[in-house]
């Protein structure tokens, strides 16, 4: 018997023995006096067993069967489902499997079963948590984490967008490296399904900032001398998005901690789903981000969205680009990359200063004067190219590089520029690790 048991009936016992009366034995016991009547009726029949429960040392009718335990456990150490954290697969039992049990109950009988949960508590560090942004598209967190993503020792870079007032995945896109077009796609997706943020929080990569920034002397500040903008930068004034600068992993916490959800889970998705390259888990994100969004994402303090329309006119693939100035020769030929090429049409004038557009969607283009001219590889004659000396040493990149990854990642313009030189540099501007 419980102390508290004890206690009723010594307070029973009393009230028996005429030492106590009904309504005293009520107060002492924190019961009814009707309750006590009936214990009293229960103790001179039965004696003190009858304050024990009836139920005590029988199983539960809604306790999880023993072989329900032992089939949790079989499922989690089955390699489809292996390395989950226990949330997760509670949640994917009841989606593929059709076991509907909480997440307390799955956690019991793996432990129940030693099977610890791969999400090790680590000591919590003390950080001034920042307060939320009020509306959607004040301020989108990006980064991009590598990952092994399909198991094995291959890592993929996971780029991302999080709106840091509703913690919603806004863009998410998948590349061998973490490189400019990763972002591109990302920023992409952000302003096609909500509009233009407002800013956007990165760290101090060399894509985002110039790693001059801040570095110049005074001297070269007193002549006029500027640090330019990477592509990325470039685009984000061209779109009119601010980009501020962390300076420390916590600053942009939201998504560093997305990145931990999404390693956990996204494994075993891909997993499930035999998702296994780029290109299938790129579409699998499609479906995937609307419901973890669902599950996750809080509502903003304020209902109104701060994401604005693109602006009339602006055409988001020569924004998303890359962009750097040329002179066009006598001929209409102009050098870009270590190539050269010829400028179709005979509407830009001799010496004319170019800019020229490299897109991961139309390809290579010239503007001028606001106007978009095609461009066709141009080999100049013998007479004008340096004959070398000896031959040059050609340099075979291995299959797992970057170049030979790129490929099927970029769209095909035409059959003609497959194999292109065109083509190959593209494949290099967009999907550099060093971009």
């Amino acid at each position: 018997m419980t102390q508290k048991q004890i206690k009723r009936y010594h307070v029973i016992m009393k009230s028996l023995e005429g030492k106590m009366t009904v309504a005293e034995a009520a107060v002492a016991v924190g019961l009814s006096e009707r309750q006590v009547k009936r214990l009293r009726n229960g103790v001179r029949k039965d004696g003190a067993a009858f304050l024990i429960h009836k139920n005590k040392g029988k199983p539960s009718m809604r306790a999880t069967s023993e072989e329900t335990k032992d089939k949790i456990a079989d499922f989690y150490q089955s390699d489809k489902y292996k390395g989950a954290n226990f949330l997760h697969f509670s949640e994917l039992l009841a989606e593929h499997e059709g076991i509907c049990l909480s997440y307390s109950t799955v956690r019991s009988a793996l432990t129940a079963a030693k099977i610890e949960s791969p999400k090790k508590r680590r000591r919590f560090k003390l950080h001034r948590r920042r307060n939320r942004k009020v509306q959607e598209g004040l301020l989108i967190q990006m980064d991009a984490t590598p990952h092994e993503w399909f198991g094995g020792r291959a890592k993929f870079a996971l780029h991302g967008g999080v709106d840091d007032a509703t913690g919603k995945i806004v863009g998410a896109y998948m590349t061998k490296n973490e490189c400019l077009h990763g972002y591109f796609e990302t920023m992409r997706q952000i302003v096609w399904q909500n509009g233009v943020p407002v800013s956007a929080y990165v760290d101090m990569h060399t894509i985002f900032r110039s790693p001059k920034t801040g570095k110049l002397t005074i001297e070269e500040q007193l002549e006029g001398k500027l640090v330019a903008d990477t592509q990325f930068g470039r685009a984000m004034k061209e779109l009119g998005v601010t980009l501020i600068f962390a300076r420390s992993p916590q600053a942009k916490g939201r998504v560093e901690r997305l990145w931990e959800t999404l390693q956990s889970r996204l494994v075993i998705e891909f997993r499930i789903h035999n998702i296994k390259t780029v290109h299938e888990a790129n579409a699998f994100l499609v479906d995937y981000i609307p419901k973890f969004n669902e599950q996750f994402a809080v509502e903003p303090e304020r209902t109104e969205q701060a994401y604005v329309p693109l602006s009339p006119g602006l055409d988001l693939d020569l924004v998303l680009c890359v962009k750097e100035t040329r002179t066009v020769d006598n001929g209409g030929v102009f050098s870009f990359k270590g190539k050269s090429f010829l400028i179709v049409g005979n509407d830009v004038p001799k010496k004319a200063k170019v800019e020229v557009v490299a897109s991961a969607t139309r390809g290579l283009i010239v503007l001028y004067k606001g106007k978009t001219y095609d461009v066709l590889p141009f080999i100049k004659s013998k007479k004008d190219r340096k004959e070398p000396k000896s031959a040059p040493k050609v340099a075979v990149p291995p299959d797992d590089h970057y170049y030979k990854y790129g490929k099927p990642e970029m769209p095909l313009y035409s059959s003609d520029l497959v194999d292109s030189e065109i083509y190959k540099m593209l494949n290099d501007i967009f999907l550099s690790k060093n971009t």
